[in-house]
């Protein structure tokens, strides 16, 4: 190196950095932006390369770490392809967000207000592109617009779609609804494919102002409506990783099906205590056993959970597609597993009366339900029985029944647990925590496997008692590694936003009612305003309206509390067969046993923004599939007309709920009557400028089904006469046929 060019790169503040992590340093990436900033002028890559003396042999390299800086954001090149600093552009970058309309959105990285593209510009990017975009106005409506500069990275390579012919062109239009360009089938690269099929298509030519998207299809899936298809279309939709890579299954494959000797090692032995499980009736993996037995002064409750960590190891195969995955995903009639069948079904399902590792969570709690001790602890278990929630029920409300005497063994410990449980609602209410009634739904299938009929799953004691016993080791899991300041994610849920909580108190102040707590309400408020409610005929409308001003609940490594739960610190430590969070708070607990901290390869706040994703998309794609399949089902009922309630309230219209079915769908405003309906988002309503006629969140109305939409999963309704009165065509109380049931999983 010569001294000019040794004394240019050691003016580099990050010099020693870029030693660390490069055997031959290039200049980092601060400083060539202050280099650039400094010239006050685009530079050209030639004269870039000059100033900081970059060798032959370097300028592959550095080529490729302005590209990445390109990507990111940090420069890009002007027509003459010289390099600009970005942020002396007056440029703004961002992901794009399109609408199924055609215009879109552009979410800015700095936090700042959302950008309007309008269709013409979305021309030029794709959903989900990362894009510079120059700020050119405001709309109409006062929200800002911008053009797109340059897109910096595409987001999509393949989709799923429907292959259509028009004109002997043939072109795929996305399942995914944000991207609403049609992809150009490139001639000759469409593998046979028929118009209406279901396709993956790979794009070899990304969107530009003055081009369409041109693609090849590389795998027809079949046509839309055979038997699974909604699955397999939101599985590719929603990029969810649904087949083990080959070193994931390899490594699973050379784990033993048995608990070996030599696992017993540093492990309590509590395979003579009669623990149980406790879960639906289709459930295939047990991921959580319980025991309780009363004392004097209270009682001894034993969560013990499926000791996954000890097969799956940080960075390993097995731990890296786990990542991947986030979580589960329980479509109805399919499961995607986190980890293979041979774990999830297998070694780490506390299946009964065989011996399984286990993680336990100890506790002695108060006859107040007050947990006054608890311990951690790694175990050898043996389940004495395999439970079902409806069982456990059973056993409850007929001591003496077939169920009590078929599991007289664990009769015993079974009424312990409940006396328990109802010590620790008592507990729940004196905590504050919220408890929203809701209707849990399930579908009931044919043998074809369509929905056969829709019917709501009754909560009984027992889920509540799995329940509140997880709820309880969840919190000493948060307490235990929040007192020895152990890094790890929080299950986090936190209170309204400011301006949600002032709406909702405007709201409530029509019926004379109040939430308390000032401006930081806590969850008792809620719950004692939800008692005031409890009963009234528009209970179901203010319960809505107090749940949606609640914020959703997150993973992150800052502890922010449970807000609807009333605690100070909560996690999740009972479920890491399903949830890679449960894993990574496996890990921290053994690594304080050990006196060590587990520090994992990603950062915990990256770690937390990922399972978050990881659940939406699940979240998604299961909502997905389960309004495909209610719309597949409707085909049946078009023309009837249901009885429902006003499930949302929008700006194009109402949202409806029929009964019995639990399917939604929209009666847009065009349909309220011969009148210029007005939205107030404050009071949930569409008021008639000129009939005064009104129509607001939890109304009941009639209806009938005029549309059903198979592609964007639709479906229309007009208004009927008011709820009640004319008769309800009975379509949904039809006797079910017997069929197959999903599959029940507890939080």
């Amino acid at each position: 190196m010569t001294n000019k060019k040794k004394n240019v790169r050691e003016l580099d503040p990050f010099l020693d950095r870029e030693r660390e992590q490069y055997e031959h340093p290039l200049p980092s990436r601060e400083y060539i932006l202050q280099l650039l900033e400094k010239q006050g002028v685009p530079v050209a890559e030639e004269e870039l390369c000059h100033m900081l003396h970059i060798d032959e042999h370097e300028t592959e390299l550095f080529t490729r770490r302005l590209r990445a800086m390109e990507r990111d954001g940090q420069i890009m090149r002007n027509r003459k392809r010289a390099i600009c600093v970005m942020n002396k552009l007056d440029l703004i970058k961002g992901k794009v967000q399109g609408h199924p309309d055609g215009f879109g959105f552009l979410i800015p990285d700095d936090g700042s207000v959302d950008l309007v593209l309008s269709a013409k510009e979305m021309h030029k990017a794709l959903h989900g592109d990362t894009v510079v975009v120059r700020e050119t106005g405001t709309d109409r409506r006062g929200r800002r617009e911008a053009s797109i500069v340059e897109v910096l990275e595409h987001a999509t390579q393949r989709l799923v779609g429907r292959l259509y012919e028009e004109h002997g062109i043939k072109f795929v239009v996305a399942e995914n609804r944000r991207i609403s360009q049609d992809i150009l089938v490139a001639p000759g690269e469409h593998v046979g494919a028929q118009a209406g099929q279901v396709v993956m298509l790979e794009i070899l030519q990304q969107p530009s102002k003055k081009a369409q998207p041109i693609g090849r299809i590389v795998q027809i899936l079949g046509n839309y409506a055979d038997p699974g298809m909604e699955i397999e279309i939101a599985l590719r939709k929603h990029d969810l990783p649904y087949e083990f890579p080959a070193d994931t299954k390899h490594q699973a494959e050379k784990i033993p099906d048995q608990v070996l000797p030599e696992d017993y090692a540093g492990r309590e032995d509590l395979r003579q205590l009669p623990l149980v499980t406790i879960d639906g009736e289709t459930a295939r993996d047990f991921d959580d056993a319980v025991y309780c037995e009363p004392h004097a002064n209270g009682f001894r409750l034993v969560v013990a959970i499926a000791d996954v960590s000890h097969y799956v190891k940080p960075g390993d195969a097995l731990d890296k597609e786990a990542l991947n995955r986030g979580n589960s995903v329980y479509f109805p009639r399919r499961v995607i597993p986190m980890l293979p069948e041979k774990l999830s079904n297998g070694l780490c399902s506390l299946n009964p009366h065989v011996e399984r590792l286990c993680m336990v969570c100890d506790m002695q709690i108060s006859a107040e339900g007050e947990i006054e001790s608890y311990r951690f602890y790694p175990s050898v278990m043996f389940s004495q029985a395999r439970l079902t929630y409806n069982q456990v029920a059973d056993m409850l409300v007929h001591p003496q029944g077939e169920a009590a005497q078929k599991f007289a063994a664990v009769l015993p410990q079974i009424n312990h647990l409940h006396t328990l449980f109802k010590t620790l609602l008592q507990a729940r209410e004196k905590r504050g925590a919220i408890d929203f009634e809701t209707i849990e739904t399930q579908m009931i299938f044919t043998d074809q496997g369509k929905i056969d009929c829709i019917v709501p799953l009754v909560r009984n004691d027992a889920h509540r008692l799995i329940e509140e016993c997880m709820l309880a080791a969840n919190v000493c899991t948060a307490n235990f590694l929040s007192e020895r300041k152990h890094p790890v994610l929080y299950r986090v849920h936190e209170g309204p936003t400011p301006e949600k909580l002032e709406a909702v108190r405007e709201f409530f102040k029509e019926f004379g009612l109040d939430l308390g707590g000032g401006e930081k309400p806590e969850a008792g408020d809620y719950a004692k305003l939800l008692k005031q409610v409890k009963g009234r005929p528009d209970a179901a409308l203010l319960q809505t309206v107090m749940l949606r001003s609640l914020r959703q609940a997150r993973y992150c490594p800052e502890n922010n509390g449970h807000f609807g739960l009333g605690y100070d610190a909560y996690t999740h430590f009972t479920s890491p067969i399903r949830r890679y969070p449960d894993l990574l708070v496996h890990r921290a607990i053994k690594a304080v046993l050990n006196n060590e901290q587990y520090k994992p390869k990603e950062k915990w706040d990256a770690l937390g923004i990922h399972c978050s994703l990881t659940e939406r998309r699940a979240d998604d794609a299961t909502r997905d599939v389960e309004a495909w399949l209610k719309c597949f089902y409707m085909r049946d009922h078009l023309g009837s007309s249901f009885e429902g309630t006003i499930s949302s309230v929008t700006g194009f219209g109402l949202f409806v709920a029929l009964d019995d079915l639990y399917i939604e769908g929209l009666l847009h405003v065009s349909e309220l009557g011969a009148d210029y309906f007005h939205y107030d988002a404050t009071k949930h309503q569409m008021l008639g400028e000129r009939s005064g006629k009104r129509y607001r969140l939890g109304d009941r109305v009639r209806v009938t089904v005029v549309r059903v939409d198979m592609e964007s999963t639709k479906l229309d309704f007009v208004l009927d006469l008011p709820a009640g009165e004319m008769p309800t065509k009975d379509v949904a109380a039809k006797k079910p046929k017997k069929a197959k049931k999903t599959k029940e999983h507890h939080d």
